[in-house]
């Protein structure tokens, strides 16, 4: 029997066509992303992850400082493409989440537990990568679309310092969401067979 958890990680796809149509108040949306941030497990329970909500005018903000900086680095004959990209793919949308990971707790982890050094980098990102995850399928189960972009580290500077972010905040990546406007394409999948082995 398929359960609803991962009928959920069915559903949950990538959106690139969005629009700026509520589909729940925001208090939801923070309601969401605080219990995500809550319940979703970390190495050590080092609870490193930290996230920021961009929503209405804020996160028109975070696409236009990402189109500046990018016009720093990217040529003039490719910008325009660059520009209409982030204009109709995330600009778009409803709102942002950009992800962090809190340094300061990792290199306190780091110090107290030194024979495992060099893991808790890894660990922070695991813890992370689930975070994302419980966060996106849990803006799609309530109708919102949404994908995730890594412009970082290009932004980062600009991104602390617009938003006074604490500098032991390591940016991860960007969620952009909205009311979906248009459907996904037909998602492919390498086999099984290659992917996990089984045995008894």
């Amino acid at each position: 029997m398929t359960t609803p958890f991962i009928e959920a990680l069915k559903q949950r796809r990538t959106y690139y066509a969005l629009g700026k149509e509520p589909v729940t108040s925001d208090a939801r949306v923070r309601e969401l992303v605080e219990q995500a941030v809550l319940h979703v497990p970390s190495s050590f329970n080092s609870q490193s992850a930290r996230v920021v909500i961009l929503l209405g005018d804020q996160h028109d903000q975070l696409w236009d400082l990402i189109k500046a900086e990018l016009q720093k680095i990217v040529s003039p004959e490719n910008f325009p493409a660059t520009e209409e990209k982030i204009n109709s793919a995330f600009r778009s949308g409803y709102g942002s989440l950009l992800f962090f990971e809190d340094l300061q707790v990792v290199e306190g982890l780091q110090q107290k537990f030194p024979a495992y050094s060099d893991k808790f980098p890894l660990w922070s990102l695991q813890s992370s990568g689930m975070l994302q995850l419980a966060i996106w399928t849990s803006l799609e189960l309530e109708g919102w679309g949404a994908s995730l972009q890594h412009y970082n580290p290009v932004i980062d500077h600009a991104v602390k310092q617009h938003w006074n972010i604490p500098a032991s905040w390591q940016l991860i990546s960007q969620m952009p969401f909205g009311k979906p406007l248009a459907q996904p394409g037909e998602k492919e999948f390498q086999p099984l067979s290659e992917r996990v082995k089984y045995f008894k």
